[in-house]
């Protein structure tokens, strides 16, 4: 078994999960307000993505680019993983490659603290990718008991690169919001994620 074979379901009675499904609850999170460049790069780059219409494209032209102005923000102080190996509890099916995650560390050659997991939306279903996701949250949160990095809280996103929602671990506690975020809302979500990297959200 591996990340991607979980449902939410199997994932919630699997490890015991404590799911709620609220709407809206990282809605009071203020914006960020994206870079000119951001800006630029998105009003090209949806367009193409929608017409390739691939989940490859979206990730390569649009998620991307919204990680790499996440880590700029920070001054790299944080860094972000894409298509790597996490292989955590192979007993219990916590294995698989990754999307996307983002690290509470600026180490780019390996990974030490994760914060973030990202799913790539699977027939552009938000709702497909959220077992996945949580299998993922369920990881790092594992992997940083471990290695003892006081890491609180872990976050997760299903996303097609045009929609986006939010998911939050806390202890055995699953918070799903229900409510998807648009592209459109590129300031929204970038706050959204800036408030998950400050352990605020």
């Amino acid at each position: 078994m591996a990340y991607s074979n979980f449902t939410l379901e199997t994932a919630v009675e699997k490890f015991r999960l404590e799911k709620f499904e609220t709407l809206g609850i990282f809605s009071e999170i203020a914006p960020v307000d994206p870079s000119a460049h951001l800006i630029t790069a998105l009003a090209k780059k949806v367009p193409l993505a929608a017409s390739i219409n691939t989940e490859k494209a979206r990730s390569e032209l649009i998620v991307a680019d919204i990680l790499v102005e996440l880590r700029e923000r920070y001054e790299n102080r944080i860094s972000f993983f894409s298509g790597i190996d996490f292989n955590v509890d192979s007993e219990n099916g916590l294995t698989g490659v990754c999307d996307f995650l983002i690290s509470l560390s600026p180490a780019q050659l390996y990974l030490e603290a994760p914060i973030i997991m990202l799913v790539e939306a699977k027939k552009e279903d938000l709702t497909v990718g959220l077992g996945q996701c949580a299998a993922e949250m369920l990881a790092a949160q594992r992997f940083n008991a471990v290695k003892e990095n006081e890491i609180p809280r872990i976050y997760g996103t299903t996303t097609s690169g045009t929609d986006w929602r939010f998911l939050k671990l806390e202890e055995q506690n699953l918070h799903i919001d229900i409510e998807p975020y648009q592209i459109a809302q590129c300031d929204k979500i970038l706050g959204i994620l800036s408030s998950m990297v400050e352990q605020k959200a």
